[in-house]
């Protein structure tokens, strides 16, 4: 019994001709991503803004750290506080301003904030923060 040779729909031919259009694709590929991305790689990076940072930390009237306290900050020529952040954890609070010289007022907000015995705490006092440069300034707000 002989068997039948089994015809495959390709042929050689049509392979060669994918095989070697297929680089030319390739490099049109490449060429494009070149082309694209060649402005790209030519633009500077943007220059980094300077800022300051005025770090610190809230205390409580038995001096211990106190979490959760609304911080505010403002310009000392300002009315309005512009930053307002509140402490972490470890009662430590941090809010980044502008670079330059100027005073910054700080306060704490106690309106809804009360103790584990249930007592309320007194505001704190402003403090006034001096920023020259770009610097970090660190404070304390002791609260009653």
């Amino acid at each position: 019994m002989t068997r039948k040779r089994t015809r495959t729909a390709t042929t050689p031919e049509r392979l060669h001709f994918f095989a070697r259009h297929s680089y030319f694709l390739l490099l049109a590929c490449f060429s494009i991503l070149a082309i694209f991305t060649s402005p790209v790689l030519g633009r500077d990076a943007p220059k980094p803004q300077r800022h300051a940072v005025i770090f610190g930390t809230v205390w409580g009237p038995d001096d211990r750290a106190l979490a959760g306290v609304e911080v505010k900050v403002r310009r000392a020529s300002d009315r309005k506080a512009r930053w307002d952040v509140y402490s972490t954890r470890r009662g430590e609070f941090e809010v980044v301003v502008p670079a330059g010289h100027a005073d910054y007022v700080v306060w704490a907000v106690t309106k809804h904030y009360k103790l584990p015995n249930g007592k309320h705490l007194q505001s704190s006092p402003e403090v006034t923060v001096h920023i020259d440069n770009d610097e970090r300034a660190d404070t304390g707000l002791h609260l009653k």
